[in-house]
This record gives C-alpha cells, sequence and structure tokens, in this order.
C-alpha cells in the first residue's frame, strides 16, 4: 500500500509540472503572437535584410519552439519562408539591399540552392545590390553567393572549390559478418537503392545514371557561377582540380572569385557605404523571420493552394525512416487531398513535391486522390531537390509538372528486400527450428531458412505487378505508351533538364512558375496562395517531446549520422510495404 501511495502521489506530481509548464510555454505563445502583430508594420528606411546561410535548410521549417526555446535545436531554415522574404524584400522600396552572411549551411540538395540563387537574381532586376560575407564559404554557399554584386571573405578565410562526387556504402559484408542476407525481387535495371545492402560495389548501369547526373549538376553551378563572377567555365574547373580550397585568400581575389578582404567588423562600413551612410551609423536589419511580420501586400483575388509534401512516403507514421512530420504519410495526406478538394475556395492546388519515395502502396493512395482532385480543379506539381521513384509516381498524374534543372526525378522502378536472418539465429544464437504444416507454403516467411525458389518466384510476380502498374500510371498521366515509358524507366534517375526533353517534366523552373500555370489553367486573373498542411501547434509539439520514440530518434540521428537510415530501416522492416519506390537514402553528392 506504501508504493501504491508513493507511485500515485508521483504520478499526479508529474502532471500538475506538466501542466504547469505547458501553461507558461503557452501563456510566452500569446504573448509571442501578440508581438508578432504588434511587429507587422512598415518596414524603416534604409533598411537591409539579413540572409543567414547557415544550419540545416529544409523544404519548410518546423517552427519548433520547444527545441528552440531550450537552446537544443540546430537552426533550421525553411526554403519556403527564404524564398518568400527575398520577393518580399524586392518590393519593398524601404529595403535597399540584401546581405547574406555565409556560414556552415546544410542542405537537402542543389536543386535548393538553385531555387534561392534564382530568386536572388530576381531581386537584383529591381536595382537593388547584394553583398555576401563569409569567414568560410563552402562550396554550396560560395554557389548562393555568387549572385552578390560585392562577395566579401575574411582575411584568413577560405573558399571551398573541390568540384562533386558520389561515394554510396554498402553494407552486404557488415550484415554478413551477423548472419544477414538481404533477399531481393526488384525490377529496373537502374534501380540502385537495394546495392547498399546486396551488393559490394556500384553496378555499371548505376555507375552510369551517377556520373550522368553528378556532372549535370555540376555544370549548371559552374555555368551559374561563370555568368555571374564572368570566369569561365574552364577556369572553374581548374581551380576544382587544383583544389584551392587550400589557397592563399589573396589568390582568392586574382582568381576572380572574391572581391575583397576585409573583417567582419568591418562589414558595417561597407554597408552604409552602399546605404550612403556614415561608416559607423547603425544599420536598421531584418531577418528572414522579421520579414514574415513584416506587411505585405491584402490577398487579393482566388486562393491557390500550395500543398508542401516532403520527406518518406510511408504507409504509417510508425513505418518512416525519417524524424516524425517530415514523412508524407498516406492517410492524413489522402485526407488533405480530399478537403482541398472539396474547399470551394480553393481554385487550384499546387503541390510541393520533395521526396525520394518509399512505400509503392502508399504511392499508388496518393495517386488516385491527386486524380480525383484534378476531376474538381487544376493540379500543377513543383518539384523541388527530388521527386523520384515514389515522389514521381504520385507526380506523374497532375495537369502539368514544373522542376528545378537539377531536380532528382524519375527513378521509375519497385524493388522488394526480405531479410534472410536464418544463419544468424541457427548457425550463430543457436535457435533450434522445427515445423508443423497444413499445406505446401503454409511457412512462407519463416525466420528459420531463406525463401525458396518457387517463392521467390511469387515475390518477383507480386513486384513485376508493382512496376507494370507504375507504368501504366505514368503513361495514363503523360499520355505516353506503356512501351515509350519503359524506355526511359527501369529506375533511372534524371535531372529536371534531362527529363523535360523525354516528357516526364513540362517545364523547369521554381514555385512560382508552377504557380502562375495553376493560376493559368484555372484562368485566374488575380489570385494568392495559401500554404498547407497547417505547421504543427505549439501544444502538439510539446506532447511530441514526450515521446519516447521522439527521443530515441533524436539521438539515434544525432549518433549516426548519414548511417541513421539504412540500419532503421533494417529495424522497421516488417512495418515496410513489400514494395517499395525509393531512391537511396544518402545520395552522397558532395
Amino acid at each position: 500500500m506504501k508504493e501504491f501511495f508513493k507511485y500515485t502521489f508521483a504520478t499526479i506530481v508529474g502532471m500538475v509540472l506538466f501542466f504547469v509548464i505547458t501553461g507558461i510555454i503557452g501563456t510566452m505563445c500569446i504573448i509571442g503572437l501578440v508581438a508578432s502583430d504588434s511587429s507587422a508594420k512598415d518596414v524603416k528606411d534604409n533598411s537591409v535584410m539579413v540572409l543567414n546561410l547557415s544550419g540545416a535548410l529544409e523544404e519548410r521549417s518546423d517552427d519548433n519552439f520547444v527545441d528552440q526555446f531550450g537552446g537544443n535545436q540546430v537552426s533550421t531554415t525553411g526554403l519556403d519562408d527564404v524564398l518568400a522574404a527575398i520577393k518580399k524584400a524586392k518590393s519593398n522600396d524601404n529595403i535597399k539591399g540584401i546581405y547574406i552572411k555565409a556560414g556552415m549551411l546544410s542542405s537537402d540538395s542543389y536543386a535548393s540552392l538553385q531555387a534561392i540563387r534564382k530568386q536572388l537574381v530576381n531581386f537584383k532586376e529591381s536595382g537593388k545590390w547584394i553583398v555576401s560575407y563569409g569567414d568560410i564559404y563552402t562550396q554550396g554557399t560560395y554557389y548562393v553567393c555568387s549572385v552578390a554584386d560585392k562577395i566579401f571573405l575574411n582575411p584568413s578565410g577560405q573558399v571551398d572549390w573541390h568540384g562533386l562526387s558520389s561515394q554510396p556504402y554498402f553494407l552486404k559484408d557488415l550484415l554478413a559478418k551477423f548472419g544477414v542476407k538481404m533477399q531481393l525481387a526488384k525490377v529496373g535495371t537502374y534501380k540502385s537503392m537495394p546495392e547498399m545492402y546486396t551488393a559490394d560495389k556500384m553496378s555499371d548501369a548505376n555507375r552510369e545514371q551517377v556520373t550522368v547526373y553528378v556532372n549535370g549538376i555540376w555544370k549548371n553551378i559552374c555555368e551559374d557561377v561563370s555568368k555571374s563572377r564572368k570566369i569561365s567555365v574552364a577556369t572553374l574547373n581548374s581551380y576544382a582540380d587544383n583544389l584551392i580550397t587550400f589557397s592563399d585568400p589573396k589568390d582568392y581575389v586574382k582568381y576572380k572569385l572574391v572581391d575583397k578582404l576585409v573583417y567582419a567588423d568591418e562589414i558595417k562600413a561597407e554597408l552604409n557605404t552602399l546605404l550612403k551612410e556614415k561608416a559607423d551609423k547603425d544599420i536598421n536589419t531584418l531577418s528572414v523571420n522579421d520579414m514574415a511580420a513584416v506587411k505585405g501586400e491584402k490577398n487579393k483575388g482566388d486562393e491557390i493552394a500550395v500543398y508542401y509534401a516532403y520527406g518518406e512516403i510511408v504507409d504509417s507514421e510508425e513505418a518512416g525512416l525519417f524524424s516524425k512530420g517530415n514523412n508524407i504519410v498516406t492517410k492524413p495526406v489522402c485526407k488533405d487531398l480530399k478537403d482541398l478538394m472539396e474547399d470551394d475556395d480553393v481554385k487550384a492546388v499546387v503541390i510541393r513535391i520533395n521526396s525520394g519515395g518509399g512505400s509503392a502502396y502508399a504511392s499508388e493512395q496518393i495517386w488516385h486522390y491527386i486524380q480525383l482532385l484534378k476531376e474538381k480543379k487544376p493540379v500543377v506539381v513543383s518539384m523541388g531537390g527530388m521527386a523520384a521513384s515514389g515522389g514521381y509516381y504520385i507526380s506523374s498524374g497532375a495537369n502539368w509538372i514544373v522542376a528545378e534543372p537539377t531536380t532528382l526525378t524519375g527513378s521509375i522502378g519497385i524493388f522488394g528486400m526480405f531479410p534472410d536472418v536464418s544463419e544468424l539465429l541457427t548457425q550463430k544464437l543457436g535457435v533450434k527450428f522445427d515445423e508443423v504444416k497444413t499445406n505446401k507454403n503454409s511457412s512462407f516467411g519463416t525466420l528459420s531458412r531463406p525463401f525458396n525458389d518457387e517463392e521467390l518466384a511469387y515475390l518477383n510476380k507480386y513486384i513485376e505487378r508493382g512496376y507494370n502498374l507504375f507504368l501504366s500510371r505514368v503513361a495514363e498521366g503523360r499520355k505516353m505508351s506503356t512501351a515509350d515509358v519503359d524506355k526511359i524507366a527501369q529506375g533511372r534517375v534524371w535531372l529536371g533538364q534531362d527529363a523535360v526533353n523525354i516528357k516526364l517534366v513540362d517545364e523547369l523552373g521554381g514555385l512560382d512558375v508552377a504557380v502562375e500555370k495553376a493560376a493559368s489553367l484555372a484562368k485566374l486573373k488575380e489570385y494568392h496562395t495559401t500554404s498547407y498542411p497547417e505547421k504543427a501547434d505549439w501544444f502538439n509539439q510539446l506532447l511530441d517531446q514526450f515521446s519516447d520514440d521522439s527521443y530515441a530518434d533524436k539521438k539515434m540521428q544525432a549518433t549516426f549520422g548519414e548511417f541513421y537510415e539504412p540500419f532503421k530501416l533494417l529495424r522497421t522492416l516488417n512495418m515496410q510495404n513489400a514494395a517499395q519506390a525509393r531512391l537511396p537514402f544518402v545520395l552522397n553528392i558532395k
């Protein structure tokens, strides 16, 4: 009885503390919202927008105030917020320029960096200036910053410029040490994701496709930098070959990669010169977050919904390999699409997809709801860093598809992987099995042995049927024959710029281009956009912090880094759909 009262009391105390903390944080949120509303005012004259390129760049920021409040979160910047801020800064007469602080930015893809760079190029069309400064420019941040009118570098700084490489890793021999083998059923010569578990080097087909898209991305980077910095592509390649990353900083000025070497405290004077103010005058600055509170144009005309679908495509949240909230989960996504279909205020929908795929079954369900949505209103897909495999599956039925030149897309193929742990159990751990069964295949899927030839034949037929369905969906959406789709399918990954030529993509461009197309299809003269789905509110974020799974996932990701997803797939394989349409977890483009 004593123990009962002790634990009961502890539970009550815990609940009281939870609600007290919740109340405090809730009050702070309300205060923050009020403060945010009050800050939505006109910008002071001679202001500068500051674009901080550091931390993690994702499709959308999660605005996790709990982590931010506790100081436990690496800075996360949403691509959507960055693009919106630059666009708003262009139209605001009181903002005279943009100052880019180059840092250690981790981006999901070069396509996302390319989108920012294009928006900055568009900003300069207003006649306003852009200046960048960095202690060290990573190759990705330099690519973005190369659009600036003036590029400043610390006198002891670096510019990383080395080219691109992709180094996939293979786990077959590691698994074999534990007595585990992966049994594979696959359709698609170029479908490379299973190689991580079933091979010890790249197949010839995979090497071919990776060579094409890595060189294609690098060509885009060099051509863009060449145009802005007036340096030939051949010279830029020479710089990369000679690994100028370790050059004397003074040489970067000679190479025309940098305009001037200055210390961080001298930037203020440089900016004031452009603002035509005294060198020591304080500068009115606005961050990307500040720009969200700046008064903009009031919503006019009809609504175009921009629906963000990014992350892994999964049947359920539990089957996801990535942290909660960053998955395309079947039921909620289908419900959201149904809601948009029934919302008479929404006249067109742009689906922003950034996904390397996942479950073929989940992709088929989402594809179906996109077809239902398309019957009521135009649907345009805007592809982000990647919309490949399952990501292309759900894209294929749209009225129009827009991709960045360096978007990774296509990868039309299906596979199924099934672990054989019989050696681990029987030979390494000494587990013994016996058996009684009623029918010939009653023991299908047993842990005691690998699949036999007949069972593998059944699995291959199942995967083949999934591939044929995938082909038919693409053929229907792209108005092609299944035979023609098959020629460019086979799991092959294409760059957006190449996908246009083979009719997998309709047009090159970013989200703005997709929105304009949606407006055109819906015959709208005036329109505004609204983002969906709504981000998680503070209460649900707080509840997620108390989830053991969420905490464990964050710790595992921090510990294992890029190796986290491959090993979590093994742990969650029993929750995965048998047919998978996905890219490798880590493309290792560096």
